[in-house]
């Protein structure tokens, strides 16, 4: 069974995110698959595998996180796109059946390729008691962002309050189904970026992602109502860090981003 291992929100290797990518004649059990992933040990491990001609999907997709299956993955997905494209495994734009409906991912001609994703309903709440505690630092701002994402989305002061966090990962488990989000606004756009987040899920057994693609279906719309623009592009902190160029249309949302393959090779057990 062969088994690629791609960095995902990026254009260089050993940056943004990398997933596991399988690409399979069908799903085995559940079980097999969960072993898989946790033998990978990345945030998500892809397993996708090609459907009957006509219908509403290309491909299935499934994400897995080294502990449970996940509703939605934006850089898993990007992964899986960029092995099809890159094998001649699909031609175009692709698209897959999921559990969260049908995902489009729409490959460029300098290799970019963007994703459609349903973009996360956000709910303003209280910010809960303890989460500045369990954070390092007190949010202006909370938000849930519905079943899809599962996050609690967190404003802080500024960007240097992000990249410092150092948060306890253990208490942040219990303030939302999958994890925080902590963002704030660019202190300098010049840099290329309107805002920084950082995205932390130890319910999934993974304490910081490096770059989280559906969490910008929450991103995207948060900010694009706070500075006036549909168009945005969102740096995620994290040590290998990532940026992702977000578009708001309404209830969709568009991610684009570049991904590398750095190894490929065969799974032998």
């Amino acid at each position: 069974m062969r088994i690629r291992i791609v960095d995902a929100f990026t254009d260089r290797p050993f940056a943004g995110n990398p997933a596991g990518v399988l690409l399979l004649d069908a799903f085995p059990d559940d079980g097999r698959l969960q072993r898989v992933a946790l033998e990978v040990n990345h945030a998500e491990t892809a397993f996708a595998h090609r459907l009957p001609e006509g219908g509403a999907a290309d491909w299935a997709l499934r994400w897995f996180t080294p502990v449970a299956e996940v509703a939605m993955c934006g850089h898993a997905t990007l992964a899986t796109a960029h092995v099809l494209h890159t094998t001649g495994a699909h031609e175009g734009p692709v698209r897959f059946a999921t559990r969260s409906g049908v995902l489009v991912a729409t490959p460029h001609e300098d290799g970019a390729i963007t994703l459609d994703f349903p973009t996360a309903p956000l709910t303003p709440v209280d910010v809960p008691d303890g989460v500045a505690e369990a954070l390092g630092a007190a949010p202006r701002t909370a938000l849930d962002t519905g079943p899809n994402v599962g996050d609690l989305l967190l404003e802080l002061a500024d960007e240097k309050t992000v990249l410092a966090l150092s948060p306890d990962h253990k208490a942040l488990a219990a303030y939302s189904e999958r994890g925080v989000i902590a963002t704030a606004r660019a202190e300098d756009p010049a840099r290329g970026y309107d805002f920084v987040s950082r995205c932390f899920f130890p319910n999934m057994g993974i304490d910081e992602d490096p770059v989280t693609g559906s969490a910008h279906t929450a991103l995207a719309p948060f900010w694009s109502e706070r500075l006036g623009r549909t168009r945005l592009i969102g740096l995620q902190a994290s040590p290998r860090s990532g940026r992702v160029r977000t578009e708001l249309r309404g209830e969709r949302t568009l991610l684009t981003g570049h991904a590398v393959t750095v190894i490929d090779g065969e799974l032998l057990a």
